[in-house]
């Protein structure tokens, strides 16, 4: 279960981990009053990572926590006070607890472009206070997750681990590895997001372990002694097949006749498809058909499925680089915008949607047909009703057909007025489930990896009427 407790780093840095200009208008709006002005803001991205048909949404629990611990402690100050803020406003600081409502999708939740994916209501000040803090958050394990999630797609039912700690992005590797596993891993690399987030951990040997020994069989049976049934073996050490995998079979009958048996072998290097078809007849000629076959080696969701598609057998696949670090795309296009503010519906008026903002306090509803399949989401103002009529939101996007369907609401509470909602931030393990069974319910098209068909996202007739009004309303202001 989530349980709360200060992420590592924010605890350090506190209240800083936030931009300049966030702090300037902080103190603008605390010297003329407007701190406590209700405000709401909304948390959303425009394109889809990796050109995939759906984002798989993470972060809501490290969110959550963060804010709960979120501090401006005397060093932070002090800090300020050097930067030129004034002595007044950092004793506003020093008291400032974040006391706002946030509303976001679950964990695992798939979610799609202009949606409102988390919304934050509260004072002015605390509400934009925590622009980058949510950001940072929540754009990193969106993308992670949403990688996992399309290098699962492509491993269609072979086990996917995470083993990417090596080269992310320093700290950001234990947020990768979190959100790897509500993306679908099965397990990772790294030992400290396994301990911190009760998810399971992986790791068989390197290169180096074997070449420590004298030759290739003893370190085979040196680790073996101590591992004996989770034993997993590294072949490609000196020569896969006229040396690793003979070996490795010396070593499974050694593991037999001690009433064990070994439990895989890994391939790092050479042609893996290949090297995967050899290593299993040979392993089957001997009986060992219940070896599995890990591989690994700069691996994303293209290269598993150019092996899954030549009929590889492979078992597994240990994924890291190029997870952890989210390539090629490297960062999410998530943007923070504020929707209401006064009791008033706001609007960032653009020359193209691609800079503009959907205005007032919103709901995304989603509608499934009669075999629980999901046929398209509706954004749509909170207190309006929904009805057949749903406008389009964008020309290239296909508008749902949801007359006659109830839909849900994708939004959920996860803090209410500085107080988490505790039985809507579930573990690791249970975004991961969520996340499966949410993904088996989009459209075929929707999941391909490559060319995969738009979701159907629609605005509701309230909300387009809305926002027409507040465009005509900004060219009256604009002499």
């Amino acid at each position: 279960m989530w349980r709360a407790g200060e992420e590592i780093v924010v605890g350090r840095l506190g209240g800083l981990w936030v931009d300049r200009y966030e702090l300037s208008m902080a103190w603008v709006y605390w010297r003329e009053g407007r701190a406590r002005e209700p405000a709401t803001f909304d948390y959303f991205f425009r394109t889809l990572p990796f050109g995939n048909g759906y984002a798989v949404f993470a972060g809501a629990a490290t969110l959550v926590e963060w804010l709960e611990s979120y501090r401006f402690d005397e060093e932070a100050c002090g800090f300020l006070s050097r930067q030129g803020f004034p002595p007044e406003f950092l004793d506003y600081l020093r008291g400032w607890r974040f006391g706002g409502t946030v509303w976001t999708a679950r964990e695992g939740e798939v979610v799609f472009p202009w949606e409102p994916v988390a919304r934050v209501t509260g004072g002015l000040l605390e509400a934009q206070l925590i622009e980058t803090l949510l950001l940072n958050v929540l754009n990193f394990q969106t993308l992670i997750a949403t990688k996992a999630a399309r290098c699962c797609e492509a491993a269609a039912g072979r086990f996917v681990s995470e083993f990417g700690l090596r080269r992310a992005q320093g700290l950001g590797g234990l947020w990768a590895s979190r959100a790897a596993v509500i993306g679908g891993c099965v397990s990772t690399s790294n030992m400290a997001a396994a301990a911190r987030y009760d998810v399971p951990s992986a790791g068989t040997m390197a290169h180096s372990f074997v070449q420590s020994y004298e030759d290739e069989l003893t370190a085979f049976r040196k680790f073996a002694e101590v591992h004996g049934s989770n034993t997993v073996l590294l072949l490609d050490t000196y020569d896969t097949l006229r040396s690793g995998l003979p070996h490795a079979i010396t070593v499974a009958r050694e593991l037999a006749a001690r009433g064990q048996r070994l439990m895989g072998v890994r391939l790092d290097s050479g042609d893996l498809g290949a090297l995967a078809k050899a290593v299993r007849a040979g392993l089957d000629a001997v009986g060992l058909r219940e070896v599995k076959i890990l591989v690994s080696n700069q691996l994303d969701e293209r290269a598993i499925a150019r092996l899954v598609a030549e009929g590889a057998p492979i078992d597994g696949f240990g994924v890291g680089t190029l997870l952890a670090t989210g390539q090629p795309d490297a960062a999410l296009d998530g943007v923070y915008k504020l929707a209401e503010c006064g009791g008033r519906p706001r609007m960032k008026i653009s020359e193209g949607l691609s800079k503009a903002n959907l205005p007032g306090r919103k709901l995304v509803r989603r509608y499934e047909d009669g075999e629980g399949k999901f046929v398209g989401d509706v954004i749509c103002l909170e207190t309006e009703p929904v009805g057949e009529e749903v406008e389009r939101l964008d020309e290239e996007l296909p508008v749902p057909r949801v007359a006659g369907l109830e839909g849900e609401s994708v939004l959920v509470p996860v803090m209410v007025n500085g107080e988490a909602v505790a039985e809507n931030l579930v573990s690791v393990r249970a975004a991961a489930a969520y996340g499966r069974a949410r993904r088996e319910k989009l459209p075929v098209g929707v999941r391909r990896l490559e060319h995969a068909a738009r979701y159907p996202v629609g605005m509701s007739a309230g909300l387009a009427r809305l926002r027409e009004q507040l465009v005509v309303e900004s060219r009256g202001t604009v002499q």
